[in-house]
């Protein structure tokens, strides 16, 4: 089974229209109509179809549901790595130059 996010050159709407389908079966799965899961993400039952059938939603919706859902899981690809900030990096670096640069030398006897 491929990753979620693995599908080459698909357009935007056959990416909604997947979403769409993947989230009808988790809410068929997780035993709700499309009322009681617009109930639990707080939208309208429109929103919902909307959703289900790709024809679009807020990116806010679409957390809202996965997240009504036990699904946040879904998002799990779009992770960054929590890694120090690119001015940390360079701080951390140019500090690193100055230590190397001011160590004492120590002489070599012969």
């Amino acid at each position: 089974m491929s990753a979620f996010w693995d599908i080459p050159r698909e357009t935007v709407d056959e990416t909604e229209s997947r979403i769409g389908r993947a989230v009808r079966q988790w809410r068929i799965d997780a035993g709700y109509s499309q009322e009681e899961l617009a109930d639990r993400a707080g939208l309208s039952r429109k929103a919902i179809i909307a959703l289900e059938s790709g024809q679009g939603s807020r990116l806010a919706s679409v957390i809202r549901v996965l997240r009504a859902l036990g699904r946040l899981d879904a998002l799990d690809a779009f992770a960054i790595d929590e890694g120090p900030s690119p001015m940390e990096a360079l701080r951390a670096l140019r500090r690193a130059e100055r230590e190397r640069t001011s160590a004492p030398r120590v002489s070599r006897s012969r």
